[in-house]
């Protein structure tokens, strides 16, 4: 894709008549020569892989460290209790956020939306939201084109990398993705798309990359339950009509500019944040010390 700006997705949208969804993907074709049939089928492809992953979740698997697992079916055991404070739907979403998460330490399949660290947040939102509204898959794929276009724009403007943006430039665009998606989902109009987009980007300004031990673990799991939840309220600020004063792409450049001024230790080096706690050191000497450096 070419775009390199949201405002621009927007202003083509409305000057040819096309929804959100179709005007991406006809620049990507345009950009790539793409064939349309193959590229929808690709992106339904990634719809499939997220759902599959779902229903494939083990609850008693582990990573190899052992840091992960079974939290999705711990979350969703308690939901069946009537011991959680949220209602059925935000239930699911946080169970939907770790099952996949921990998928992905357990190096099962996933889809990288838009990385495999952040990779819970947008299958957390869509799978309940396509089950609660009874959504066909066609309608669930044009909301991943609209997620995956305004994300192509944080990856051009600025980053999508944990170890170049920190954290905010992974759960956080993972997190205004899914609100882009799912205000599309719910009919919202490309302004309130926009507006989902960079209210749920804002809020998590600055959220560095700190993994203990280096794995994707440790805060990286629960941390996509917050871009999840963070998705749904900023999609339904914005369906609601609340307004977000600094625009997508003046947002996606200021948290580039944050992530070009982190320090290194904040950047996926396990050397910052929760990494550097006695905790996190502790759990990173356990897991380091006996291995070969082979292994390691």
């Amino acid at each position: 894709m070419a775009y390199y700006a949201i405002q621009q997705i927007l202003d083509d949208a409305a000057a040819r008549g096309l929804p959100l969804w179709e005007t991406i993907l006809e620049e990507d074709l345009r950009s790539h020569q793409g064939n349309r049939e193959d590229t929808w089928n690709t992106m339904a492809r990634l719809w499939e892989v997220m759902q599959e992953t779902s229903r494939t979740y083990d609850p008693q698997d582990r990573s190899r460290s052992g840091l992960t697992g079974g939290d999705g079916a711990r979350v969703q055991e308690a939901a069946a209790q009537g011991k959680l404070l949220g209602g059925p739907f935000v239930q699911e979403v946080i169970a939907e956020a770790l099952r996949t998460s921990e998928c992905n330490a357990c190096m099962k399949r996933i889809v990288a939306a838009p990385t495999a660290g952040s990779c819970g947040v947008l299958p957390a939102v869509l799978i309940p939201t396509a089950k609660w509204e009874k959504l066909e898959d066609q309608k669930v794929v044009e909301a991943l084109f609209v997620a995956a276009g305004f994300g192509q724009v944080v990856a051009a403007r600025a980053s999508i990398a944990g170890a170049q943006g920190g954290c905010q430039a992974e759960i956080g665009t993972a997190s205004a993705m899914a609100a882009a998606a799912l205000t599309y989902l719910k009919d919202g109009t490309p302004q309130m798309c926009s507006y989902a987009f960079a209210m749920a980007l804002n809020g998590l300004l600055g959220l560095v990359c700190d993994p203990v031990a280096g794995l994707v673990e440790i805060p990286c799991v629960q941390r996509n339950v917050t871009g999840a939840l963070n998705a749904l309220g900023c999609a339904d600020m914005a369906l609601a009509g609340v307004v977000c004063r600094i625009p997508a792409d003046e947002a996606i450049d200021a948290m580039g500019d944050i992530g070009d001024k982190m320090p290194s230790e904040l950047r996926e080096t396990g050397r910052g944040g929760l990494a550097a706690t006695p905790t996190g050191k502790a759990i990173a000497e356990k897991l380091l010390s006996p291995l070969s450096e082979e292994t390691i």
